[in-house]
């Protein structure tokens, strides 16, 4: 049989590469690497973030700025202060994060309208969602499992770590998009109003 017209093969011997490619300064490297000794992380920014139970701490190491429309429900989904604080300022179509917490603590319902990845670090996370028929199902994840939602559905995570309660837990966080937009659900914002932490607008 022959080779089907349009088509060449080739050995490794005669392959050459097609992709753009160029050296990288070591200064400009040096700007893409983030040490997680030197993150600065914020424990505000986001209506729930002094709420009892939604106590964490966020690190935006590299990607989005806040959305250019946020307010009201809207925001972005690390907060107004962590949004501004990324060790690598970059907008290559996601972001990368850590949300470091107690036991018993993470953000309320939400939801994004971009994907939303999960990798704990450190700890036991449950990954909770609403199904289709508007209850709430979870599965627990531990270190280096991957918990990934898709645009639309509402999600939250919490540390359910067992034993010291003082210990932080560490979850790693991918967000699809340069600025990526997060939401409340209705339950949530009536808990954030009722506690009267619900943002003026």
């Amino acid at each position: 049989m022959g080779k089907k017209a349009g088509t060449v093969r080739k050995t490794g011997r005669d392959a050459m590469e097609s992709l753009p490619r160029s050296g990288l300064p070591r200064a400009k490297m040096m700007e893409r690497v983030a040490f997680f000794k030197d993150l600065k992380g914020s424990d505000g920014g986001l209506p729930d973030s002094k709420m009892p139970g939604s106590i964490r701490t966020l690190f935006n190491v590299m990607g989005f700025q806040p959305p250019a429309n946020e307010g009201g429900a809207i925001t972005s989904p690390v907060g107004e202060n962590a949004a501004r604080l990324a060790a690598i300022k970059t907008s290559e179509g996601f972001n990368l994060g850590y949300c470091k917490a107690k036991p018993g603590n993470g953000p309320l319902m939400h939801n994004h309208d971009t994907s939303e990845t999960f990798i704990p670090m450190t700890g036991k996370w449950r990954c909770s969602w609403e199904n289709e028929n508007g209850e709430v199902e979870y599965v627990d994840a531990l270190p280096f499992d991957v918990v990934s939602f898709p645009p639309g559905v509402a999600r939250r995570f919490e540390n359910v770590t067992e034993g010291d309660p003082e210990h932080e837990s560490i979850l790693m966080f991918v967000i699809g998009g340069n600025g990526p937009r997060a939401e409340f659900t209705d339950q949530s914002m009536k808990l954030l109003a009722d506690a009267g932490v619900w943002p003026e607008g």
